[in-house]
């Protein structure tokens, strides 16, 4: 078959998954050609290592003097419209390129893609996940009305804060519409996990089919290290993943408590920083690694004693079973995809 792929995703396990998935395809003799934004990440497990990757450009919209002004977000239809310009040049890129099947993964800015709307073949979309903070309280729900304003009736305050709350909750209403509309557009949905399965169900109202995600075991190999006095963590360094559980409940261990070592992709600056402080205050020996090579990270795999993995709703897992390709075992929150890429007691 001839495969053409579109994804705009970040490092981490989505690209990763993309990745395997591609590199599968061509082993098995489909012929595939792939097209993405400027803004996908194209340095981490790049495709172009064994397919044509077309990077089309995508306009990035500025604030006007009124968002400016009032301190207002970007209007989301302006972001919106630029993606699908953009899916509208690939799709007609596409066309002209005689394939069989479209195969498009999320989009890291608004998870259903365009894409699906614009291309005139049988399509397939691997969603990682639903834009969780439209559908989750993460840390809260978008929709929920703001506190009670404390300003007086008329204060010039008291129109801004109103302002900005229906302009953000405008924004919310039209970002979800879209990403219902995109996603629906596609004939098939295939998600990573029985967890992602439900979460589609209960944000889209659409059906979605279990396609599990795999790891690479002629890489993540048990290489037979002896293991050491260390706790490994996997995951960005964002709230989500709340590596704060990780270093409170090391602080609870009698002393010599191990050192946990923390390998993320991205990191958001203030919280890597809080969380560095945290661990001194706590008496945890903390060790941050960021964007480290995957030989660096089964180097870890290899020699910690055990991983941690903490994050809130997590749709798959892929680290979790990363670890247990290396003979380390995890321990893991019981919640989101965890709970099928963890088995309690199994090793």
């Amino acid at each position: 078959m001839r495969i053409a792929v579109w994804h705009n995703l970040p490092s981490g396990g989505g690209k990763r998954a993309l990745y395997d998935q591609v590199r599968g395809l061509v082993s098995r003799g489909h012929y595939v050609e792939a097209w993405c934004p400027p803004t996908a990440d194209q340095g981490f497990l790049p495709l172009s290592d064994f397919i044509p990757e077309h990077v089309l450009p995508l306009e990035q919209p500025a604030r006007t003097v009124l968002e400016r002004g009032l301190r207002l977000p970007l209007k989301v239809e302006r972001r919106l419209m630029a993606m699908e310009h953009h899916c509208l040049d690939c799709a007609a890129s596409i066309s002209h390129g005689s394939f069989d099947i479209l195969f498009a993964h999320s989009c890291m800015f608004f998870r259903g893609t365009p894409i699906g709307r614009f291309v005139l073949l049988p399509k397939v979309l691997y969603q990682h996940e639903p834009y969780r903070w439209l559908y989750e309280a993460m840390p809260r729900l978008p929709w929920l009305a703001p506190p009670p304003s404390q300003r007086f009736l008329l204060h010039p305050r008291w129109f801004h804060e109103k302002a900005k709350d229906l302009w953000e909750l405008h924004n919310t209403r039209v970002q979800g519409r879209e990403e219902l509309r995109n996603v629906g557009a596609f004939d098939r949905i295939l998600v990573n996990s029985l967890f992602s399965r439900e979460s589609t169900l209960r944000a889209y109202g659409l059906d979605a089919e279990v396609c599990y995600l795999g790891t690479d075991t002629a890489r993540f190999t048990d290489q037979g290290f002896s293991r050491e006095h260390l706790v490994l963590g996997l995951g960005a360094y964002a709230p989500e993943k709340n590596l704060r559980l990780v270093i409170e409940a090391l602080a609870l261990l009698p002393a010599p408590r191990p050192e946990l070592a923390w390998v993320g992709n991205v990191a958001y600056p203030d919280l890597l920083e809080e969380m560095k402080a945290l661990a001194a205050a706590r008496g945890v020996s903390f060790s941050p690694h960021l964007r480290i090579p995957d030989d660096e990270v089964i180097d870890l795999l290899n020699r910690a004693a055990v991983m941690v993995y903490t994050p809130r709703l997590e749709p798959f897992g892929l680290a979790a079973i990363e670890a247990a390709a290396c003979g380390l075992p995890v321990v893991a929150v019981a919640e989101g995809g965890a709970r099928e890429t963890v088995i309690d007691g199994e090793g």
